[in-house]
């Protein structure tokens, strides 16, 4: 799929992660939130077909020139293949498509100046194929960014998974101080022990289901299941949320209580037999800012708290975590990481305006430039993440 010129693979779930959603962005290349080509629509850009092919990898570009551009890759074999158009010596990566279908053409929009180019064709069962050199003579070329190994990775998906382990000790902890308030009847220490304990294991990046059926159980919602609300299957944090603050007994919510410890406590048993895979690592900043705006933004996972904006500064939280790990990769790779940086500070300090006091104001009770000013932060920040998805993408050069 394209993104922005680069793509990021289909990656392979986490060893107990479902299949990850993936956001398409279509348009022209853009390495960095700041850095696409000038306005103009790619029919009225120069076209250049070139092959996609073991044979004839890149042939057809026989008249380089400088500026955006837009290439038409065309397969005309039986298998699918991958393209990049990289630096021949670096193997910096100015553009790549996935998925060239056979017998189809895509589009890769680039902006190209002095320097050397080639295409690499990657078809799926089959080595990679370099193609003929080209060379363009002036002119400033767009973004590009050295190419991530899952070597590269393996640091800091070892240090992210740790930190991660030590979170899951804190959420048993303060999960069974929830319980404990709802085994001796005390619900209002329970609705004041019920935001910490569920704020500490969305700031865990549970996005997507990162933790598998655990997740389901830990943090589902009634979506989909026949009974709404009541269904003997809506368990985990949302179940006890919506009795609290729906005037259920204790009795009818120390089963739910026992049932949150004790599929947290199982989790955190099991974490340090878990095998996170490296090469999702930059796929989970994005993915766990993603959901939040797709869900705590919507308000679709509000059981009567109105916590959705403490959980959004969680999720932040863990999204920091993960970036955090990545800096040393992303210092010499992408170019606006600063400005990245920056806007996760920026949208802290908006979330923390709503949080004042330790109580946090209810969607609902935002005004029409307050609910402004948080979708368009982190709208802002989903954006821009996108892009460290696809520069943390290992990508197959043989």
């Amino acid at each position: 799929m394209v993104l922005s010129g680069l793509s990021w693979r289909s990656l392979r779930p986490w060893t107990v992660v479902g299949v990850a959603v993936v956001c398409l962005v279509a348009g022209v290349l853009a390495l960095t939130h700041d850095s696409r080509p000038a306005h103009a629509e790619p029919a009225t850009l120069p076209h250049t077909t070139v092959e996609v092919s073991a044979s004839r990898c890149g042939r057809g570009w026989g008249a380089p020139v400088p500026g955006v551009q837009v290439f038409d890759l065309h397969n005309p074999t039986d298998g699918a293949a991958e393209v990049l158009l990289e630096d021949p010596k670096s193997q910096a990566v100015y553009g790549e498509v996935e998925d060239v279908g056979p017998g189809t053409t895509r589009e890769l929009t680039v902006r190209l100046g002095k320097g050397a180019y080639a295409f690499k064709c990657v078809p799926d069962d089959a080595d990679a194929v370099t193609g003929p050199i080209v060379r363009i003579a002036r002119g400033g070329s767009g973004p590009a960014a050295a190419p991530v190994t899952e070597h590269d990775l393996i640091p800091p998906a070892l240090a992210y998974q740790k930190w991660v382990g030590g979170g899951l000790s804190d959420v048993v902890r303060l999960t069974t101080t929830l319980r404990d308030a709802i085994d001796r009847s005390d619900l209002a220490a329970a609705r004041t022990a019920w935001l910490p304990a569920h704020l500490e294991y969305e700031r865990l990046g549970a996005a997507y289901d990162a933790f598998g059926d655990a997740d389901g159980a830990i943090d589902g919602t009634d979506a989909g299941l026949p009974g709404g609300v009541h269904d003997k299957d809506f368990t985990g944090f949302h179940r006890i949320e919506y009795g609290l603050w729906h005037g259920e007994s204790a009795a009818g919510l120390r089963g739910p209580a026992t049932g949150l410890v004790k599929a947290v406590t199982a989790l955190r048993d099991g974490w340090a037999q878990t095998r996170m895979d490296p090469a999702q690592l930059g796929l989970r900043a994005h993915e766990i800012l993603e959901n939040t705006v797709q869900f705590e933004l919507t308000g679709r996972t509000d059981y009567g708290s109105g916590s959705n904006l403490a959980t959004a500064r969680a999720n932040l939280d863990g999204t920091v975590e993960v970036m955090s790990r990545l800096h040393p990769l992303l210092a010499t790779r992408y170019a606006d990481l600063a400005g990245l940086e920056g806007g996760l500070k920026q949208a802290g300090t908006v979330l923390d305006g709503f949080g004042l006091g330790g109580t946090w104001t209810p969607l609902d009770k935002l005004g029409h430039r307050q609910r402004e000013d948080v979708d368009a932060v982190l709208g802002d920040l989903v954006e821009r993440l996108a892009s460290v998805a696809t520069l943390c993408d290992p990508r197959r050069t043989a």
